[in-house]
């Protein structure tokens, strides 16, 4: 891996803040349990992901399984919750990734910053 690649993946948090959201489906469970995952509509972005409804309390650590569309690679990844809110769709969670792969942080990103240029561009997006 060259030296650019590893800056590309370095990030601060106020990047990381300002990476673009994402509509997705998870499945979601709490970390170092037997417990099911549970399918929920949410949100992906560079640094962590959120879920709406059945929020655990913040310090909770989740473990959360998604596959990028157009991929067929599932993500098995960990997360802590950094806070829970209350708003029109309900309670809703907002977790951090723990322990990021870096080729796994590449491919999210790199998803992330297609849909973004695909949005831009006249005639693109959804």
């Amino acid at each position: 891996m060259n030296e650019q690649s590893n800056d590309r993946v370095r990030v601060s948090d106020d990047e990381r803040r300002e990476s673009p959201r994402v509509s997705m489906r998870f499945l979601v469970r709490r970390a170092d349990t037997a417990d099911m995952f549970e399918s929920r509509e949410g949100n992906l972005s560079l640094g962590g992901f959120a879920w709406f409804g059945a929020a655990l309390p913040v310090g909770s650590k989740v473990e959360v399984r998604f596959t990028l569309p157009g991929s067929i690679d599932e993500f098995h990844l960990r997360g802590e919750v950094l806070n829970v809110g209350h708003g029109s769709k309900g309670s809703s969670a907002h977790a951090r990734f723990l322990e990021l792969p870096v080729e796994t942080e590449m491919r999210i990103a790199r998803y992330l910053d297609d849909l973004e240029m695909a949005e831009s561009t006249p005639g693109g997006g959804a």
